[in-house]
């Protein structure tokens, strides 16, 4: 059966990825791109340390445009981002039996509600999977054990979630998106153990 787990590049993600593998799963590693900035080459390094295929999914800009104009009404990025998630969720269960991401039980931000999950996987016919049984320490220690994992500001260079073009739009459109986003640091995983 094919899954597919959308790819940052990160440790969450990582991990659902060796989860579904192990359990006997054909895996993609799919990250969404809007042809703002190549994003998606950090997640490509990752996935090609880790052996696992790597898939770019191009998505239209103008999802990534109306993301935008939901942040900036809020003033904060959880709604736009949830948006951006979303779409990209129903673009990927078009094409795998099963989708995946590495959120957790303790994330605020891409999250799913308990209806979307089940609006997501009547609508699509597909098999929604995450690590929402998970808290930040749990995936700590698997993943401590896992996997080689690099810790860095975050930058435009070394991450591929959805805020690297989110906040390159926003700037090139006038905006501030230090302004919007909180300074914070990224996992990438760059190998097996």
């Amino acid at each position: 059966m094919k899954a597919c787990v959308l790819y940052s590049g990160g440790k969450d993600s990582s991990l659902m990825a060796i989860i579904l593998k192990n359990m006997g799963f054909d895996v993609d590693l799919v990250t969404a791109n809007f042809g703002v900035y190549d994003s998606y080459l950090s997640a490509s390094a990752s996935a090609k340390d880790l052996g696992l295929n790597h898939v770019l999914l191009k998505m239209d800009i103008a999802i990534l445009n109306n993301a935008i104009a939901i942040i900036k009404e809020d003033g904060f990025p959880n709604n736009g981002i949830n948006y951006i998630h979303k779409n990209v969720l129903d673009e990927v269960a078009n094409t795998y039996d099963i989708v995946a991401d590495g959120t957790r039980r303790d994330d605020k931000v891409p999250k799913l509600s308990h209806g979307e999950i089940q609006s997501l996987e009547d609508r699509k016919k597909v098999q929604y999977v995450n690590l929402n049984g998970f808290g930040h320490k749990t995936i700590e220690t698997l993943v401590s054990k896992l996997f080689k994992i690099k810790h860095e500001k975050s930058n435009r260079d070394n991450s591929s979630d959805y805020e690297v073009e989110i906040r390159i739009l926003i700037d090139e459109l006038g905006g501030i998106s230090d302004d919007i986003f909180p300074e914070h640091y990224q996992t990438k995983v760059v190998g097996f153990k």
